[in-house]
This record gives structure tokens, sequence and C-alpha cells, in this order.
């Protein structure tokens, strides 16, 4: 039953399986374990991306196509949530409204992408992507009158997942039960799901013709497939689950905006972590999203203590400065690549097959 609910796409690393059911239970009692604002909204933040990153990653881990268009589609994900409830009001109807016009934005924008600019080859499609994402978020700010410009949108969801909700008047395990603790779980119940259906389509055939397209794209053209199509195919899931990365995203802000949905940044994050977490593994997205946004959130407070702990020496006091955190954030994405060079998870695996083999050698 559990090798099926994982479509047999099993760790192949004990190592692995411990961190992937650590990160798995971290997250499902979050709320419980590490009580607080700042430990919740990390969490769920871990939760959008690894959504997110999963989706890139089909597209470049398993399809071998490098695009900067995803943020895109997550912004539109993001913005259809947060005009759909300005427009017609904090209703569930109007939450469904605005999550079905934009993943059908999505797809007709990704079709569109794919079937014009997929016929060209790497760099190029990147830079199209590329530049129909900064389009768009330029877009995004000039129509003021939709998105509210560079101030953005703030709205109201349904009563249900306010924090102003409580289901109980005691706390249980010391957290009140509200409509922001449903909220997190909503989007706990999403992550999962979206996250076993990606293992499901990468361990299918199609999957499998996704990846060979990757090793050698003539020829798998040549023994009968349609390359040009499975990459469309390819590219508009990729940017369906971007879509649902940015809905969630706006449903855990009650705001959106374009530095909030459509950032570069964004999509140099999503970036960092397909590399730490391991391309063309599912589970890297996991990984690497715990590891680089718990490095991105408690980065400085470790520095500040570092940097109180060390004040008889000003210098090194000086290097641990809270204010240099991108500086040693960038030292450990280096040291990351350095000694894992195909992330976490490919690292782990290695690891594992070569210890397996040197076990059946002396056997």
């Amino acid at each position: 039953m559990f090798n099926r609910l994982i479509s047999n796409d099993q760790p192949r690393s004990r190592l692995l399986a411990v961190l992937l059911a650590l990160t798995l239970l971290g997250l499902a009692f979050a709320p419980f374990l590490f009580p607080g604002v700042k430990a919740l909204s990390v969490a769920a933040k871990v939760l959008i991306f690894v959504v997110l990153v999963a989706g890139f990653d089909l597209l470049l881990g398993y399809t071998g196509i490098v695009s900067f268009a995803h943020t895109m589609f997550f912004g539109i994900g993001a913005y259809g949530i947060a005009i759909s409830s300005n427009t017609w009001g904090p209703t569930w109807g109007a939450l469904a409204a605005g999550f079905a016009l934009s993943l059908a934005l999505t797809l007709v924008l990704s079709l569109a992408i794919g079937l014009f600019s997929l016929r060209v080859r790497a760099i190029f499609f990147a830079m199209i992507t590329l530049a129909v994402a900064a389009a768009f978020q330029t877009l995004a700010s000039q129509l003021s009158d939709f998105t509210g410009g560079e101030d953005g949108l703030s709205f109201k969801l349904p009563e249900l997942l306010l924090p102003s909700t409580e289901f109980s008047e005691e706390p249980f395990l010391g957290v009140s039960l509200d409509g922001r603790l449903l909220c997190y779980y909503l989007l706990f119940v999403l992550a999962v799901g979206m996250l076993l259906s990606l293992l499901r389509i990468v361990n299918s055939p199609f999957g499998r013709v996704l990846q060979a397209i990757r090793e050698n794209e003539f020829r798998a053209e040549a023994i009968g497939y349609r390359v040009v199509v499975y990459r469309t195919l390819s590219s508009v899931l990729s940017a369906l689950y971007a879509c649902v990365a940015g809905a969630m995203l706006a449903l855990w802000l009650r705001y959106n905006g374009p530095d909030t949905s459509l950032s570069f940044e964004i999509m140099m994050d999503v970036l960092l972590i397909v590399v730490i977490g391991g391309m063309g593994t599912i589970y890297g997205a996991a990984i690497g999203s715990v590891l680089f946004l718990l490095a991105q959130s408690y980065l400085q407070d470790l520095l500040r203590l570092g940097s109180e702990a060390t004040a008889a020496l000003p210098l090194l006091s000086a290097l641990l400065s809270p204010d240099r955190w991108l500086l040693w954030l960038g030292l450990l994405f280096v040291l990351s690549v350095y000694y894992f060079p195909t992330g976490v998870v490919g690292r782990l695996r290695t690891r594992a097959a070569l210890r397996a083999l040197a076990s059946s050698k002396q056997a």
C-alpha cells in the first residue's frame, strides 16, 4: 500500500528515508512542536515552496528545460485568489472561482509559450521565458485597478480560515485551535497531495519519456516520440503546479503584490533549492526547501548569537554580524554544491548504492 502511495519511488537510502520521515512529521506537527508566529510562517512557506520547486523540477530535472517564467504562473495563482476575493467577497465560491480562472489562464499561457517557444533550443527558450515573465511583472504593476499596482492587494478569507475564528475556548497542547491552524493544515494536505501526484507522474510511462528526452532528445524522436508534444505537456504541468503554489501563498498571507509572488528573487531561490535538494528527484524539493528556508529564516539569528558570543574578538564579531547573513548563505550554498554536486538526495542515494555494491562483492 505504501509503495503504491509513493508510486514505487523508494528513497533508496536509509538516511534519506529518515530525513524524509522527519520532514513529514516535522511539518505535520509544526504548530505543536514549534509554537510561535514565525515558526508557523516558516513551516507554511516550506509547504508552498515544496509544491513550487517540485513542479519546476519536473521541467528542469526530468525534462531538461530551463525556464524563468515559473514565477509568472506562481503570481497568476496568487493574484487569482486575491482579485476574486477582493471582487466577490470572502466566500468559498469566490475562492473556487479565482482558483479555477487562474488555472485556466495558466493553462492557456503555458500552452502558448510551449507551442511557440519550445521549438527553439536551450538558452533561447530560457531568454523568451525571462522576457515574458518580466513583461507580466510590469503589467501587474501597471494594472493598479485590478492588481493594486505596487501596493498589492489585501483581502479577506472565509470566516472559517480567519485567526479570529476559535474552534475551542481551551488551547490544545498550548496551541489555539483557530482558523489560522486550519489554514495551515489545508496547505499541508495540498502540499502532500501535490507531491504524491508528481511522484505518480514522473514514475509513469509519460515520466520515463520525459527522462529519455532529457538524456537524448534526438534518440527519443528517432524511436517515434513527438518531443515537442511531450515538452509542451511538461511545461504545462509544471506551470499548473506553480499556479497551485501561488494560490497557497495567497491563502496564507491574505495579501499579494508584485514583489510577493512575481519577484525574480523567488526564481533564484527556486533554482538554488533544486540544486541543493537534487535535480530529477521529487524528494529533493522537500529536503532542499527545508534546508534553504531554515537557513534563510534563522541564519541571521544564529549569526547574532555568534556575534554576541565573540564580542571580545572584534574582527570575528564583525565577521559574524547579522548584516552579513547573505555572505554566509552564499558560502553555505557553495559548500553544498562542492560536497553535494548531485544534491543531497543524489549524494545519499549514490552512497547507499556504493555501499550495497561493496557488500555484494564481499559476499
